[in-house]
């Protein structure tokens, strides 16, 4: 692949892992509930669920899922399902929230993080839509699997990047404890924007 069409697709895979949307919340959500570790572990296992969107995209079986109105559905409705469980879950923690956040090792708020950050990947097709249309600008008639490979990994690593650097961030000693104090409040709204999060994905 041509440097000038890799730096490119590099340049729109980083303005799309900036999107604000579910992916954010739940990396906000696991950072503050378990530490950067679980922040961290998080978005790589969200890059993780990227690489196979753009991996399956570039091969063109995305197309496929995008062509068929019941396929499509189905991921739709069980993305927002996993919103529904995510949000539930935050809103049920919330009274347990500030002790659990005072003790990250034994806190249970964020269930697994790598889990969590896998699914609100894989389950969501506008990530399908998204390298469908990427994609078709920048692969050319002629790549073979190792160039696909470059284009599915190149976006993997910027968007587990993205979201490592969000945790890490939140993760500071000095920003945590803030948050930390308003441990509780924080898992109510983000309960409420999972919920509000999953209405919009499924309509």
């Amino acid at each position: 692949m041509p440097l000038s069409l890799w730096l490119s697709m590099s340049a729109i895979c980083i303005i799309g892992a900036m999107s604000p949307g579910p992916s954010l919340a739940v990396v906000v959500q696991n950072t503050l509930a378990g530490g950067r570790a679980q922040g961290l572990l998080t978005a790589v296992s969200h890059g993780a669920g990227i690489f196979i969107w753009a991996l399956l995209t570039a091969g063109g079986i995305a197309l496929l899922i995008t062509r068929h109105p019941a396929l499509f559905d189905g991921m739709r409705f069980g993305g927002a399902l996993l919103l529904v469980y995510l949000g539930v879950r935050s809103l049920r923690s919330a009274s347990q929230a500030a002790e659990a956040l005072a003790n990250p090792a034994t806190s249970s708020l964020s269930g697994s993080p790598a889990r969590d950050g896998f699914l609100i990947a894989i389950t969501n097709p506008k990530i399908a839509l998204f390298f469908l249309a990427l994609f078709s600008q920048f692969v050319r008639a002629e790549a073979g699997l190792t160039e696909k490979i470059i284009m599915a990994t190149t976006a993997g690593i910027i968007d587990a990047l993205w979201y490592a650097l969000v945790a890490l961030v939140l993760s500071h000693s000095a920003i945590l404890e803030r948050l930390r104090r308003r441990a509780a409040l924080l898992d109510r709204i983000f309960g409420v924007i999972l919920l509000a999060l999953a209405v919009r994905v499924a309509l």
